[in-house]
């Protein structure tokens, strides 16, 4: 792989996969909404790693910026060789009490950028291979209203396309972090009071754990053995006690 295209790079998750994708010599096209952060991003981490950055301006959440990021996908005169789909949001309060309009955003944000965005990068890359990321969470494996909703859609929809355009030469992987450290919560005005210390993760264990599992050929990452271990559990303890354990960071 010699490009990668990263969203919501800026910060968190997407930031940390530009850093070290540039740090192991990868060209990056970065995308993110807030135009000052992305030019600052991109010229520390093209000073810092000397590779070419290219940038794009886009929300989203919006059908306009989408197009442009998939229309960049389907350039095959400068491919990308991996996709990492970060872009993304959370809502403070649960579905039902949340504006309807903040909830179709953040659908747009997690579920048609992603799908948009996965179906230019495999068009692009069929014939030549290349690799596609997509941030979920292992929200996707218990019930936290429309965040983990979108999450399963991400996870489902991944590991679908990992075996069927494998024999292609694409791989596809799911990553589903617990908590980590970075400004999404905070982003989103939720309490985190009540997440013990040892629930964290770093940004820096989660990007390298996800291109680990990518180089594995696996189709979901989740970093951290007391996460997977949580994952396993969520799939097999009683539906009552799923719920109420996922109910903890959020009220």
């Amino acid at each position: 792989m010699t490009r990668s295209l990263v969203t919501g790079a800026t910060a968190g998750i997407g930031h940390g996969f530009a850093d070290e994708l540039a740090r192991r010599g990868q060209d990056l096209v970065l995308v993110a909404r807030d135009a000052e952060r992305l030019a600052a991003v991109s010229d520390d981490l093209a000073t810092r790693h000397r590779v070419q950055v290219e940038t794009i301006v886009a929300d989203l959440s919006d059908r306009e910026g989408t197009r442009a990021v998939a229309d960049r996908l389907s350039d095959d005169s400068s491919p990308v060789d991996l996709l990492v789909n970060n872009a993304g949001s959370g809502l403070a309060a649960w579905f039902g009490a949340t504006d309807i309009a903040d909830e179709e955003r953040q659908l747009d944000r997690l579920v048609r950028a992603p799908m948009v965005l996965m179906d230019a990068a495999l068009k692009s890359m069929a014939g030549r291979g290349g690799a596609i990321i997509n941030v979920a969470s292992l929200a996707a494996f218990t019930p936290r209203g429309t965040y983990s909703a979108s999450k399963a859609f991400v996870v489902n929809l991944s590991q679908w396309a990992n075996l069927h355009y494998g024999e292609d030469g694409i791989r596809v992987l799911a990553l589903c972090p617990g908590f980590v450290r970075t400004e999404f919560h905070a982003r989103g005005e939720m309490d985190m009071s009540g997440i013990k210390p040892w629930m964290w993760l770093s940004v820096e264990t989660v990007v390298r754990a996800a291109l680990a599992d990518l180089d594995r050929g696996r189709a979901v990452s989740i970093p951290g053995r007391r996460y997977k271990l949580l994952a396993t559990l969520a799939r097999h303890a009683p539906a009552a006690i799923v719920a109420r354990q996922a109910r903890r960071g959020r009220d």
